[in-house]
């Protein structure tokens, strides 16, 4: 069966589908997203590109190779950020700028995905097509195709990544104590990590494998307000106190790098040993913590192959060419199913650090100095 997933409402409608689902139909089909794509446009248009707030390196970095590739491919390139400070007004205010500015697409990694539907409805009404980057766009049929790794696959890694490193760190046998963590409640890709570890996680909960000392499994429990490691230590450092007295933390499922060496600080603060804690990103000091022992895992999503394949959609877009996607069944965003083009994620540990970065030079120079 079609695994189906996105939004936080839908998992709770779909959800018996989605933990039997599977991604055998992942590849291969190409073809058109909406039917209604631009005919082609000017090869020097303008492209806008909107962009959360700089709080992680792969935003950072997805600015400067969009603001470059865009350029190189003749495109103008209006790349803009929503200040980590502001709320979603700010990406709103930008997103309706560059539809007033003459943008022929434009590509949005969204700061709210559930808050642009006017900004892109909009934009289609102005003939503009609208591309989501990373983060689904929600409750809007006006958004013509997704562009991101495949974020359920993500989550099923790290979940089978914290049972790996479980079997490997813990020193005793199962069960394990455990917590879990997710990320923002105000992004779309929150629920579609923590759903894709929980089909892994969940029945070894079932077993009495794992152990969830506090409780809390749910995301309204697990959620990161604004994915902020201050949140995430603040949390861990309350389950400490609250749920391990005696007890041994064996494992994290963290949704990410930032929050991964958040809740490492919160165990080191509290003089227990670190358990084994999952990550996302890819982020330096996160490798460098891999490398030396601490964190167990991070996942490779090379931004780099996400922003050409957004900007490869820009270029046959211009052409009035047909749009490459390889899933049309899956990303429902409440109100249509978005054509999408997925990317697949690669898990990384200290074993195989080596392999899964010999394509990014800088993380695997990394990964040898500690060889």
């Amino acid at each position: 069966m079609k695994k189906m997933l996105l939004t936080a409402t839908a998992i709770v409608a779909v959800g018996a589908f989605a933990l039997t689902g599977c991604s055998s139909e992942r590849g291969g089909d190409t073809g058109s997203g909406s039917g209604d794509e631009a005919k082609g446009f000017a090869a020097d248009a303008t492209i806008g590109v909107a962009l959360p707030d700089k709080t992680s390196e792969n935003w950072v970095l997805a600015g400067q190779l969009f603001t470059d590739g865009l350029k190189k491919a003749g495109f103008k390139a209006d790349v803009q950020y929503a200040p980590a400070s502001n709320t979603v007004a700010e990406q709103q205010n930008q997103i309706q700028a560059m539809v007033t500015g003459g943008a022929k697409v434009i590509i949005i990694g969204a700061k709210d995905g559930k808050q642009l539907s006017t900004q892109v409805e909009a934009a289609r009404d102005a003939g503009v097509t609208v591309i989501a980057y990373d983060r689904l766009i929600e409750n809007t049929e006006a958004v013509d195709y997704y562009v991101a790794f495949d974020n359920f696959k993500v989550g099923q890694l790290q979940g089978q990544a914290l049972l790996d490193g479980l079997a490997e760190r813990a020193g005793h046998e199962a069960p394990y104590n455990i917590e879990l963590f997710s990320g923002s409640p105000d992004d779309a890709n929150a629920p579609v990590f923590f759903n894709g570890a929980m089909e892994v996680l969940q029945p070894k909960i079932d077993d009495g494998t794992l152990n969830v000392v506090s409780g809390q499994t749910e995301i309204a429990q697990t959620a990161t307000e604004g994915w902020k490691p201050e949140n995430a230590q603040r949390r861990m450092d309350s389950l400490l106190t609250s749920s391990y007295g005696s007890e041994t933390l064996d494992g994290v499922l963290s949704p990410n790098d930032t929050l991964a060496r958040a809740i490492i600080t919160s165990v080191q603060g509290a003089g227990k040993p670190v358990p084994v804690v999952t990550g996302q990103d890819s982020e330096v000091e996160s490798v460098k913590s891999i490398m030396e022992g601490i964190q167990y895992s991070t996942i490779n999503k090379d931004t780099t192959l996400l922003v050409e394949q957004a900007i490869k959609m820009v270029g046959q877009l211009q052409k009035g060419e047909e749009v490459d996607v390889n899933d049309t069944e899956q990303y429902d965003n409440g109100k249509k199913i978005v054509p999408a083009y997925l990317l697949d994620p690669i898990i990384v540990t200290k074993e195989n650090a080596a392999e899964a970065y010999a394509n990014v030079p800088s993380l695997l120079e990394i990964v040898k100095s500690y060889q």
